[in-house]
């Protein structure tokens, strides 16, 4: 945090000026990804703008490093306001804080403290090299923008929501499997928006074998989540020791498509994280939807009710084990609305104090 605050009001007014404009900046970033989203501005001692730059994704220079880049010379003497802590981890490119004070940056202003203790330590390593540090400034709004990435560093796997339709009385099928359509053309829009914001698409060998899907993401323009940045089709993934024909459309669409034979959603998770997916979004029917909430790997789930009852047919969700209410697996709704004829419910499970949170041990993977 910040323990070299600038000596006036007037400077730290600027501090929060250019650190607000290096989030705006990270805003432009890619989400879902393995990496956060960062944004650098570059700025010499009269206050004048040097450079500036954002992360474009994985693989690609880190937001200060663009930014260096393009200052050249004019880096030396300057302040560098940074939305995230500068790294100290080389991985795919190299770290950040020893390239900022090499660069003859003087002063570095940043807002959120890096929550990956593989890249932390930057704002350290630069106090050590001589340079002035400034943290903490605006941190809830720069937190805010990484929300999801941090969730998914914290938890060591992929984030997980579950999507599911149904009838009021809980059915996501007819008594004869049918299950087109249940909700309605908004709900079904709707969906695909959310889906375009996730960078995986599961479901189990089921649900393809009987209903043929996609699992693409074909969104309205506009309806895009907040905070998603597309920028490919999901990878689809089929789910269960079941063979599914060559000709099935989850193998014909653009993009990629894996087959995981196996039933143990941690192994899925696991191969995901390893394939540096972040976000997945669930579709698999009610025997996966159980098998990953009976783990307790449900971060999330959107729920589209219709106005309607089958009186027969498959459930939402499988057996979860539940034998009385006091196993009741209660959810926090986060938010509810109408979408089109249909009803979207939002919620989040209710973990009892000390209860799991599905977090993967370096073991489990």
């Amino acid at each position: 945090m910040d323990d070299t605050p600038r000596g006036s009001s007037a400077g730290a007014a600027e501090d929060a000026t250019f650190v607000r404009r290096a989030i705006a900046l990270a805003e432009r970033g890619i989400w879902p990804d393995p990496n956060p989203r960062v944004g650098c501005v570059i700025v010499d001692a009269a206050g004048g703008l040097v450079a500036e730059a954002w992360h474009r994704g994985a693989g690609t220079p880190h937001a200060e490093a663009v930014a260096l880049a393009a200052a050249g010379d004019r880096a030396r003497g300057a302040t560098a306001y940074v939305s995230l802590e500068p790294c100290v981890h080389t991985g795919r490119t190299g770290p950040c804080a020893p390239a900022l004070a090499a660069a003859g940056i003087v002063r570095v202003v940043y807002a959120q403290d890096d929550p990956n203790a593989e890249a932390a330590g930057g704002a350290g390593f630069l106090r050590s090299a001589g340079v002035e540090v400034v943290g903490g400034v605006l941190a809830d709004e720069a937190a805010a923008l990484n929300a999801r990435w941090a969730r998914t560093i914290a938890l060591r796997r992929p984030l997980v929501t579950w999507k599911f339709a149904a009838t009021l009385d809980g059915r996501s099928a007819a008594a004869d499997g049918s299950s087109r359509w249940i909700t309605g053309a908004e709900a079904r829009a709707d969906v695909h928006a959310q889906r375009a914001g996730r960078d995986a698409i599961v479901a189990g060998t089921g649900t393809v074998l009987m209903d043929d899907p996609r699992l693409t993401a074909r969104p309205e323009p506009g309806r895009m989540p907040p905070g998603s940045v597309p920028r490919r089709q999901p990878l689809r993934v089929v789910v269960g020791l079941r063979d599914v024909p060559s000709g099935a459309r989850v193998h014909t669409e653009p993009g990629e498509a894996v087959h995981l034979r196996t039933r143990d959603p941690q192994r899925v998770l696991a191969e995901l994280w390893k394939r540096d997916v972040r976000d997945v979004w669930l579709e698999g029917g009610p025997t996966l939807a159980a098998a990953f909430l009976a783990a307790d790997l449900v971060d999330e789930v959107y729920a589209y009710l219709a106005p309607a009852f089958l009186g027969a047919g498959a459930a939402a969700v499988g057996d979860l084990g539940v034998r009385s209410m006091e196993g009741i697996r209660r959810l926090e709704i986060t938010d509810v609305r109408q979408v089109g004829g249909d009803v979207r419910i939002h919620a989040t499970p209710v973990h009892p104090a000390g209860g799991s949170r599905g977090t993967m041990t370096a073991e489990k993977e």
